[in-house]
C-alpha cells in the first residue's frame, strides 16, 4: 500500500494539498460533481484526491492545478534551476575536482 510507505511528511503534504484543493473549488462555488465532470474523473475521486490519496493519479491533481490557474506553478514546482540542494551538491563536486 503506498500510504504506507510514504514518509510522514509526504503524508502530510498530500493532505494539506488536497485540503487546499478542496478549498480552491468551494470558493469557486464549485460541486463535486461539477468538478468530477470538468476532470473527467468519478466523484470519489475527487473526494480522494481532497483527502490526500497517494493513490490518485499525478494527472488528477495536475488538472486540478489547471482548473485553479496554477499551471505554471505546477510546471515549474521541480524546476532543476530552483533546486537548491542539486545545485550546492554539484557545488561542492566541482570544488573537489579542483583540489
Amino acid at each position: 500500500m503506498a500510504s504506507q510507505a510514504q514518509p510522514p511528511q509526504v503524508a502530510s503534504a498530500l493532505a494539506k494539498l488536497g485540503a487546499d484543493l478542496r478549498t480552491a473549488r468551494q470558493r469557486r462555488g464549485e460541486s463535486l460533481r461539477a468538478w468530477a465532470v470538468r476532470m473527467a474523473v468519478s466523484v470519489p475521486t475527487i473526494r480522494r484526491m481532497e483527502a490526500g490519496d497517494a493513490k490518485v493519479g499525478m494527472g488528477v491533481y495536475a488538472t486540478a492545478f489547471w482548473l485553479i490557474g496554477k499551471t505554471a506553478d505546477l510546471k515549474n514546482i521541480a524546476d532543476p534551476a530552483k533546486d537548491a540542494q542539486a545545485l550546492a551538491l554539484e557545488i561542492l563536486k566541482t570544488d573537489r575536482r579542483r583540489k
